[in-house]
C-alpha cells in the first residue's frame, strides 16, 4: 500500500482527500463535544457581561434623576451615586412547595456574599440572602411567609408591601396601597428603593387584579411576578457598601444580641 500511494498519483489524491474528510470529522466531532463543555463557562462570561451592564444601567438612572432634580431646583446638590456590585452565583437547591421556601447558592463568604443581601435573575427579584459560609449561602425565597419588599407601582409614589400568600408560584400580594388610589390591570411593579437591599425600580412583576381590604383604607393587588421560580438556574446577589452602614443604624440593637 505504501509503494501505490508513493507511485500512484491518483491513488495517493484519493487517499489524502479521505484521510481530510475523516479528520474533518473527527475535528468537528471534538469541537462539539468540547463546545458543549463548554457552555457553562461562556454562560458564566455572558451572566457577568449581564451584571456589568444592569450595573451601569442602575448608575444611569440615578444619574438621570439626580440631573433632573438639579435641573428642577439650584440649590439641589447631586446626590452620590448609589454603587451596587453583583456576584453571579448558581442555585444548587430550590424549593416551590412548602410554606416557607428556599435556595441554596454555590457562592459564599469568601467571594463577598454576606447576610442581608438581594438577590435577582435576569428576570426579577429572587430573595435575600439568610446564612452564609464559606463557599455557598441560603436565600429566603420570595416564596416564603417570612418574605416582605417593599415595592411601588413604576411611575408613581404609591408603595406597598409585597408578600407571598403561599397559594401559587406565579403570584404574590401587593399590600397596604392606598383604596382611593386607581391602578390599572398590567401595571409594573418595582421595588421602591426604601432599603439597602435592593435597588429601586428592580422589575417585580405586573398587576392582575385587587381588592380592597375589610377596613377600607387599603388595597391589596394580586402581582403576577416575573420570576420563574421553577426553572431558577442562575442568579446575581447585590452588593452594595452602604447596606451594613445602613442595618447598623436600623438595627443598633443587632450587634449586642450576637
Amino acid at each position: 500500500m505504501l509503494l501505490i500511494y508513493k507511485n500512484n498519483s491518483y491513488q495517493r489524491y484519493v487517499f489524502l482527500t479521505s484521510a481530510n474528510s475523516l479528520s474533518s470529522s473527527i475535528y468537528k466531532a471534538t469541537s462539539n463535544v468540547t463546545g458543549y463543555f463548554n457552555l457553562r463557562e461562556i454562560n458564566d462570561d455572558l451572566n457577568a457581561r449581564q451584571a456589568s451592564l444592569e450595573t451601569e444601567i442602575i448608575l444611569l438612572r440615578k444619574s438621570l434623576e439626580n440631573a433632573k432634580e438639579l435641573l428642577g431646583n439650584d440649590s439641589v446638590k447631586i446626590k452620590p451615586l448609589a454603587n451596587f456590585q453583583f456576584i453571579t452565583a448558581h442555585v444548587i437547591n430550590n424549593s416551590i412547595h412548602r410554606d416557607d421556601n428556599y435556595i441554596t447558592i454555590e457562592k459564599g463568604e469568601s467571594d463577598g456574599v454576606k447576610p442581608q443581601m438581594g438577590v435577582i435573575d435576569q428576570n426579577g427579584i429572587v430573595g435575600i440572602v439568610d446564612v452564609v459560609s464559606s463557599h455557598a449561602a441560603r436565600v429566603i425565597s420570595m416564596l416564603n411567609s417570612n418574605f416582605k419588599l417593599s415595592c411601588k407601582v413604576k411611575n408613581t409614589s404609591h408603595f406597598g408591601a409585597l408578600v407571598w400568600d403561599g397559594k401559587s408560584t406565579e403570584y404574590a400580594v401587593l399590600t397596604e396601597m392606598p383604596s382611593h388610589v386607581m391602578f390599572h390591570r398590567g401595571d409594573t411593579v418595582v421595588t421602591s428603593g426604601y432599603s439597602a437591599v435592593f435597588p429601586p425600580d428592580i422589575p417585580v412583576g405586573i398587576i392582575e387584579t385587587g381588592y380592597v381590604d375589610a377596613d377600607g383604607n387599603f388595597s391589596s393587588l394580586n402581582v403576577r411576578i416575573f420570576t420563574d421560580f421553577t426553572t431558577l438556574s442562575t442568579v446575581k446577589v447585590i452588593s452594595s457598601p452602604l447596606s451594613e452602614e445602613i442595618n447598623k443604624l436600623e438595627n443598633p440593637n443587632a450587634e449586642k444580641d450576637k
